[in-house]
C-alpha cells in the first residue's frame, strides 16, 4: 500500500500522534477473538505505535471500557479507539465525543455501514494504517434525545425488528442470511401502528406509521434507494415513515428495499429534517422503545431527533484529490 498516496494531506491536517487506545468486543472469548486481538497487535507493533488494548468480555463493562478508554487518552493526548460492530462503535463514539477526543475505528460487524461510508476497511491490518496515517475529520453526529447515533434511529417496527435480530443471531450465528430471515419472522407477525405527532421545518403532521426511521448515513440511504440520501452530507437527516400496510405489503417494501427503490414507493414519505420531534398520542404511554444503531433503548417522549452541535473527530482517509 502507497501510505502517502493513499493518505497525503493538506498542510493543516495532521495524523494522531499520541497513544490508542481500543476498546476491543472480544465476545465470549472465541478463536476468533482471539485472532481479531492478535491482529491488531501485531499491527500497531509493525507500525511502530504505542497503544494499549482495552478488552470487553462482558456486554455490561462495555460503557465502564469506554470511560477507561477516554480517561486514559485525555491524559496522554491519544485516540480512543473502538473495535467492535455498530452497537460497540456508539458507545465509544459517544464517550469520545463527549471529551473532544480524535476517534478511529476497526470495524468487526456484520454491514459496518459507518466505517465503509467513511472510507475505512474492514482488513485490521489496513484498519491500523488508516489509524497510524490519516488526520482527524469533523464528521455529523446524530442525537435522538441526547443519545448518539452514527447510522440511524428509529421507532415502531424497526427496534422490534433489531430485537428478533439479535435473538436470531444469539442462536444461529451472525450472519446477513441470518439478519434477513429474522426480519422476515418479525415482518409476519401482526403489529399495531404508531400514533404519533411530527413537528420539523416549522410544520405539524399527525400519523399512523408501523415505524420512523431517522438516517444519517449515506451509503445506508442510498442502498435502500432513498432519494434524501445526500442530505446527510449537508448537515440534514433524512426522516422515513410508512403508511399504514398490510403483512404482505411490508413484505413487498422490504423486498424493494434490498432491490435500492424503497424511496419510490407509495408508502414511504420522505423528508429532511434538522430537528424533528415525535409525540405520542396513545394515551398513558410513558416510554418508547428507540433503537439506535442496532442496539435499543427506552426513552421518555416527546422523542426529539437532530443534528448534534459537535462534530465526532473521526480519524479516516482524506477524500480523494480531483
Amino acid at each position: 500500500m502507497n501510505l502517502q498516496r493513499q493518505f497525503g494531506r493538506p498542510p493543516h491536517a495532521s495524523a494522531a500522534r499520541g497513544p490508542f487506545f481500543i476498546v476491543l468486543n472480544a465476545g465470549s472469548g472465541s478463536d476468533d477473538a482471539r485472532a481479531v486481538r492478535e491482529a491488531i497487535e501485531h499491527a500497531f507493533l509493525d507500525a511502530g505505535r504505542q497503544h494499549t488494548l482495552l478488552l470487553v468480555d462482558q456486554p455490561d463493562r462495555l460503557s465502564e471500557q469506554a470511560r477507561r478508554a477516554v480517561f486514559q487518552a485525555r491524559a496522554t493526548n491519544g485516540v480512543v479507539v473502538a473495535a467492535g460492530g455498530d452497537g460497540t462503535i456508539n458507545t465509544v463514539a459517544a464517550a469520545a465525543l463527549e471529551h473532544g477526543l480524535p476517534f478511529g475505528v476497526i470495524p468487526q460487524g456484520t454491514f459496518n455501514y459507518f466505517s465503509r461510508t467513511h472510507g475505512i476497511p474492514a482488513d485490521v491490518e489496513e484498519a491500523v494504517q488508516v489509524l497510524v496515517h490519516a488526520p482527524p475529520q469533523p464528521v455529523q453526529v446524530g442525537l435522538v434525545n441526547e443519545h448518539l447515533f452514527l447510522v440511524n434511529a428509529s421507532l415502531g417496527l424497526y427496534p422490534q425488528l433489531l430485537e428478533d435480530r439479535e435473538a436470531y443471531k444469539q442462536q444461529f450465528g451472525r450472519s446477513r442470511l441470518v439478519a434477513l430471515f429474522a426480519a422476515l419472522a418479525t415482518i409476519v407477525r401482526e403489529h399495531r401502528p404508531l400514533r404519533i405527532r411530527l413537528e420539523s421545518n416549522g410544520r405539524t403532521v399527525t400519523l399512523r406509521t408501523p415505524t420512523l426511521f431517522v438516517g444519517n448515513n449515506r451509503l445506508q440511504l442510498e442502498q435502500i434507494g432513498i432519494p434524501q440520501a445526500s442530505v446527510v452530507e449537508q448537515g440534514w437527516l433524512a426522516a422515513l415513515a410508512l403508511k399504514p400496510v398490510h403483512t404482505h405489503t411490508l413484505l413487498w417494501l422490504m423486498l424493494r428495499g434490498a432491490l435500492g427503490q424503497l424511496g419510490g414507493a407509495n408508502q414511504v414519505t420522505g423528508f429532511a429534517t434538522r430537528t424533528l420531534t415525535v409525540r405520542p398520542l396513545s394515551l398513558g404511554l410513558r416510554r418508547i422503545k428507540v433503537a439506535t444503531d442496532g442496539e435499543t433503548i427506552w426513552l421518555k417522549p416527546p422523542i426529539e431527533f437532530r443534528v448534534a452541535d459537535k462534530p465526532l473527530m473521526l480519524i479516516k482517509p482524506l477524500p480523494a484529490q480531483p
